[in-house]
């Protein structure tokens, strides 16, 4: 009954307020599309995260690694790892055309690997982020959709004061209520918008952590082991 009511009201509003609210429907539903499929991945790319840690951490060998990383879709520190990898074989490869194939495995600049691995970072963390300038949007710009809303309906209800001479509820009631659905509804798209948002870059802070801390222990370990 009362879903039938807001038709009925929506159907009885002005066609500009109608066009401001189908506005802010569709930044509501884009939002909060962006909002559960945002958490998923980052929920998953955090769980991944822990699992490929301990699996660095435990392999003996990096090719070890290398063969199970495939294992390892959204966590960040897999690109890294491939990028970090991709750089180490290509400086050893290097070095025996050098130096013949008996030659130790070294390599040749430690910078190079560190670098690699921070246009890795840079490339995760921007996967990360992708889509959440979306809500960021939707949080500055719906309050104002919806205050254009509502400045329009009061719009009206002096108009229809103007026209009617009168001030009953009866003349301001619509364009008050037009109003101040404006209002409300600008504020349903734009707060849960902005809160998702806060959380959910935490969290991608929280995953740049642990790339940046993944970095130093890839580049410890080359020193430790190709120096």
């Amino acid at each position: 009954m009362r879903g039938m009511e807001i038709i009925r009201f929506f159907l009885s509003t002005g066609w500009l307020a109608k066009i401001v609210l189908l506005i802010l429907l569709l930044f509501s539903l884009g939002s909060w599309s962006v909002i559960l499929a945002k958490a998923r991945e980052l929920g998953r790319a955090r769980k991944e995260t822990l699992a490929f840690l301990q699996r660095f951490r435990k392999a003996q060998r990096l090719n070890e690694v290398a063969e199970s990383v495939g294992q390892f879709r959204t966590t960040p520190l897999a690109g890294m790892f491939q990028a970090g990898y991709a750089e180490l074989e290509a400086q050893i490869r290097a070095a025996r055309r050098r130096e013949g194939t008996g030659a130790p495995l070294r390599v040749k600049s430690l910078d190079g690997v560190a670098r690699a691995l921070q246009r890795a970072i840079g490339a995760e963390a921007e996967r990360l982020q992708r889509t959440l300038p979306f809500l960021a949007t939707t949080a500055s710009v719906t309050p104002f959709i919806g205050l254009f809303g509502t400045v329009w309906g009061i719009m009206n209800t002096f108009r229809a004061i103007g026209a009617t001479g009168s001030t009953s509820i009866v003349t301001v009631a619509p364009g008050i209520a037009e109003a101040l659905v404006n209002t409300a509804a600008g504020l349903l798209a734009a707060i849960p918008a902005v809160v998702a948002y806060n959380h959910l870059l935490a969290k991608v802070r929280h995953l740049r952590r642990r790339m940046d801390d993944f970095l130093l222990e890839f580049v410890n370990l080359v020193e430790r082991n190709f120096t």
